[in-house]
């Protein structure tokens, strides 16, 4: 490794990362391109810790990337995240399941119904957007879909090299085969 993929591996395993999968994931991938490395896991560190949705909340959303991308390893990583940071089972069973947002509070069904529509139909409705803009204001919003975004280019990364879950995980996510 050159030195700034040493910084990058040293920033990964060191006592403050706050990565689900260590090496054994996306940082793993990003060796191989250190200086991209950098950049995004700053950017995913902002949005899953310092943006403007609470954690809770930003778990939500990475679920529904992961969803509505099948992203095994992402889900299987991140729903245990979820609960841990709160989330309701039943809340992670409607994206889960791919079941109706009926009945959720507010703003959990304005995310999931929010990537639904920007996973599903490649854009967000006028009046998606505009209830998701007075539910979480303009930054709010901006930062969903960059999380999301975020969480999408993971998942094709994850495609491409064919990542499996860490030996002895159990799948979380169910996927048609």
């Amino acid at each position: 490794m050159d030195d700034q993929g040493k910084k990058l591996y040293d920033a990964v395993v060191s006592q403050q990362s706050r990565t689900l999968a260590g090496l054994q994931g996306p940082s793993g991938i990003w060796l191989h391109s250190p200086r991209l490395g950098e950049l995004q896991r700053a950017v995913n560190q902002h949005l899953r810790f310092d943006a403007a949705l609470d954690r809770r909340l930003t778990e939500l959303a990475i679920l529904v990337a992961a969803r509505e991308l099948d992203s095994q390893f992402e889900w299987t990583a991140h729903e245990p995240a979820a609960l841990g940071e709160g989330l309701e089972q039943k809340i992670i069973d409607v994206v889960k399941r791919r079941r109706p947002v009926s009945g959720l509070p507010a703003k959990e069904a304005m995310i999931v119904a929010f990537g639904r529509e920007l996973f599903r139909r490649r854009k967000v409705q006028s009046r998606t957007f505009a209830r998701a803009v007075d539910l979480f204001g303009r930054q709010g919003v901006v930062e969903l879909v960059a999380l999301m975004g975020n969480y999408a280019a993971t998942a094709l990364m994850f495609r491409a090299v064919d990542q499996q879950l860490h030996p002895g995980r159990k799948p979380l996510l169910p996927i048609p085969r």
